[in-house]
């Protein structure tokens, strides 16, 4: 599966994150939602991770417990 890279913004400095679509597809339905930036939103993930968890993977957490908090 192929991964989707987007360049963001992040505490001031430019990064790219790469996920599969699926996984952006909940990021981009929340910040939508929630009429949010996605750089705002990768922000608050980023400060909520352990530093030694790479970010790609925080996210990835972070759209599980979103779609298990819906399931709920």
């Amino acid at each position: 599966m192929a991964l989707l890279k987007r360049s963001l913004t992040l505490h001031g400095h430019r990064t790219s994150l790469a996920l599969e679509p699926e996984f952006w597809e909940v990021v981009d339905e929340r910040t939508h939602s929630e009429k949010r930036s996605l750089a705002g939103l990768i922000a608050e993930i980023d400060d909520n991770r352990d530093p030694d968890d790479p970010l790609s993977s925080a996210v990835r957490v972070w759209v599980l417990k979103q779609i298990r908090s819906a399931v709920d």
